[in-house]
């Protein structure tokens, strides 16, 4: 889900730093009304590795195999950390590994951290929500972990469907990236069930990580 160089025009790269930079500012703003910076920093720094991790752990889904994103995860648990922390990870991953480009940095941190932030809003729900705490916590662990993901394959693929070079056989451009959100969908229920799994396990551990 990296979009690497030169797949998209410098217009949408630039509009992409442009929006990401604004995202980001935003993001630092909310943080610095964080009461807890110094203890929500080390959570952040190490979901951060984490991220960048996963991208070398591939699961095999036949006939390809899919890795891990987490920015679902990543949201529920880091709120408004989870932009910066997603855009770092991103940037060491097109310079260590060429996992997407450095032009298309800041499309793709808004592909990844977008979605991030409004799991965050999405999981934050349970504490308006009435019911049994346990359950709403899984469903609303599972849709933040599916949810954030799908989005952000939705947004991967009209931004490549739109941007097809003429030069490609567009109708066949088209059907492959449409076919491989069917893979992302397969991936958004492993990350899902990641995500409810990992919540859970907090809950029980260490509740004051997932506290506001």
């Amino acid at each position: 889900m990296h979009i690497p160089d030169g797949f998209i025009p410098p217009n949408i790269c630039l509009a992409g730093y442009a929006l990401t930079g604004g995202v980001t500012w935003y993001s630092l703003r909310q943080i610095n009304r964080d009461h807890y910076i110094q203890a929500n920093i080390p959570k952040a720094s190490l979901l951060t590795a984490a991220f960048f991790v996963a991208s070398l752990i591939h699961i095999p889904i036949p006939p390809t195999s899919v890795h891990l994103i987490l920015n679902g995860l990543m949201g529920t648990v880091l709120g408004y950390y989870a932009f910066p922390a997603i855009l770092i990870g991103l940037f060491f991953q097109a310079v260590m590994f060429q996992h997407g480009g450095m032009s298309t940095l800041g499309v793709n941190a808004l592909i990844l951290g977008a979605p991030s932030i409004a799991a965050y809003h999405l999981f934050r729900q349970r504490d308006r929500l009435r019911g049994e705490k346990q359950l709403l916590t899984s469903i609303l662990s599972f849709a933040s972990g599916a949810g954030s993901l799908l989005l952000s394959a939705v947004m991967f693929a009209i931004l490549l469907v739109t941007n097809i070079s003429p030069d490609m056989d567009i109708n066949a451009e088209r059907t492959a990236i449409f076919i491989s959100l069917g893979g992302y969908s397969i991936q958004a229920i492993v990350e899902g069930v990641f995500t409810v799994m990992l919540i859970s396990f907090l809950e029980k551990v260490k509740p004051e990580l997932l506290k506001s």
